[in-house]
């Protein structure tokens, strides 16, 4: 089960298309979902659970906690909407643009996609291209009935 929660309030619409979308992801690269919750937050509370559970004194737009089994997908991934918005801003997309890309990117990491390594973080970016086409796709269809 995909599950949304909220410790940092703003407009977050169209939940059955995300969680659509996300099973399509998980479907295509042969796993399936367990449980996922995604916590969108604010900077601060993202920041302490980074420097509580990673010792990583920094902000950043998302923290992955992967409690998968097997080709079941569990875990917890924590966005920080503020950084969300900065980053759209500096990258010059929207923010619903830079959402999906981050809601990917966790999913990617439950899939098994690293972003540590230079060759890996190619890949990241790749797959999360991909997700966002599949998305904007799936958006169009949806919009088409």
């Amino acid at each position: 089960m995909i599950t949304f929660n909220f410790q940092y309030q703003f407009r977050f619409v169209k939940r059955t298309l995300y969680r659509l979308w996300i099973g399509k992801m998980v479907q295509s690269k042969n796993k399936k979902i367990g449980d996922v919750n995604y916590i969108f937050c604010d900077d601060a509370y993202l920041l302490e659970i980074n420097q509580q559970y990673l010792q990583h004194d920094t902000y950043t737009d998302i923290i992955t906690f992967d409690y998968c089994e097997g080709d079941v997908l569990n875990g917890d991934i924590f966005i920080s909407v503020e950084r969300v918005r900065e980053n759209a801003q500096q990258y010059s997309v929207t923010f619903q643009e830079e959402l999906v890309r981050v809601m990917a990117h966790g999913i990617l990491h439950l899939c098994g996609y690293k972003d540590k390594k230079k060759a890996e973080a190619e890949e990241m970016r790749k797959q999360e291209k991909w997700a966002i086409e599949l998305y904007e796709k799936m958006a169009v269809d949806n919009c088409k009935k």
